[in-house]
């Protein structure tokens, strides 16, 4: 990893937060990466019937640790940011030894900030289909991974039967595989979006300035200061909360179908659909975290599963399963987050 942000030090801080789960390493884990690529090749078949959508061959499966997790999450954020590094501290490397200083310690921040984000996802996340930048020659990022270490922790901490737990949680994974190799325009729409969050990421002048006035604004008409998009939210520019309004309804159309799917499969093959799903709702509404996860923005995420899901089944329920295939048509089509809330409205739009 290149670069001026030390991107050690997120993967070290990463690990730390992260934390081991005792049955990570054993025969347990051992057992779930044999089960693995069967259990997800089922789960694409079902998926496949289930929304149309077709996908060129296998993916990859792998089970990886915690750490493993927030590392390769790390070194995708690190190859992203990699343009944008030296234009987010030039002002200060402009300004002598002591802007250079503020330079060095602002990047160690943001390494920081960025391994203790990902080491605290690290102990939540349960699996992933990974979405690779097309510069990463290693990988040809059509991979579903599993998270051993927490799906050990929730099968026993709950009492789920592994091998149902395993599958539903491959249902969702392969829903999202679907979504990016068998739409041509999705993985180039969803990283275009990304790319140019961090080209428009630079110095604001008068950032503060208009962060005190937000506050007092929010302050007079009793709202919090931060919203769920978390702090990046607040320090987001207006161009940067326009683009964040698109990639959030981007990933709660696709949270929500996906969502949608696997629970509707699950429910006609699984004897523990109803309780696994009840479950995992719960946990994510758990008061312990609802602070943390308003200021690292995961309370977006959680949004986006909430808000795509009754999209989806709005528009179900409005004009057949059917319809939802005009979202795949091209960029243009995807809901706004607007339409999110209202699907009549995007029904109307594609109609």
């Amino acid at each position: 990893m290149s670069g001026r942000i030390p991107w050690s030090v997120a993967a070290g801080i990463a690990r730390k937060m992260a934390g081991r789960y005792p049955l990570g390493g054993t025969y347990h884990e051992r057992l779930l990466r044999s089960q693995a690529p069967e259990v997800v090749a089922r789960a694409g078949r079902l998926v496949m019937e289930e929304t149309g959508l077709t996908g060129r061959g296998l993916p990859n499966v792998a089970v990886v640790s915690r750490a493993e997790w927030a590392e390769r999450n790390i070194r995708f954020f690190a190859k992203l940011l990699e343009p944008a590094e030296d234009r987010l501290t030039e002002r200060f490397r402009s300004a002598g030894p002591i802007g250079k200083a503020a330079a060095v310690a602002s990047e160690r921040l943001v390494a920081a900030e960025m391994g203790a984000l990902l080491g605290f996802m690290a102990r939540r996340v349960l699996g992933q289909y990974e979405l690779v930048l097309p510069a990463d020659e290693d990988n040809d990022g059509d991979t579903v991974y599993l998270v051993g270490e927490n799906v050990l922790s929730l099968e026993r901490t709950h009492q789920f039967r592994p091998l149902e737990f395993r599958f539903w949680l491959a249902l969702h994974e392969c829903t999202h595989r679907l979504q990016f190799v068998g739409i041509p325009w999705m993985q180039g729409y969803f990283l275009g979006l990304v790319q140019e969050l961090v080209a428009t990421a630079q110095p604001e002048p008068g950032r503060f300035g208009r962060l005190a006035a937000e506050a007092r604004s929010a302050a007079a008409e009793g709202r919090p200061l931060v919203g769920e998009t978390g702090l990046l939210g607040l320090f987001a520019s207006e161009d940067q909360r326009a683009l964040l309004d698109r990639v959030q309804a981007l990933m709660s159309f696709l949270e929500g179908h996906g969502h949608v799917v696997m629970d509707r499969i699950g429910s006609r093959v699984l004897a523990t659909q109803r309780r696994m799903s009840d479950t995992l709702k719960q946990r994510r509404k758990d008061p312990r975290t609802a602070a943390l996860y308003r200021l690292t923005g995961l309370e977006m995420k959680i949004r986006q599963y909430e808000l795509g899901e009754r999209f989806v089944l709005g528009v179900e329920q409005r004009a057949g399963w059917g319809a939802l295939d005009g979202a795949w048509v091209g960029p243009e089509y995807l809901p706004t987050l607007e339409e999110i809330e209202h699907p009549e409205r995007w029904l109307a739009r594609v109609a």
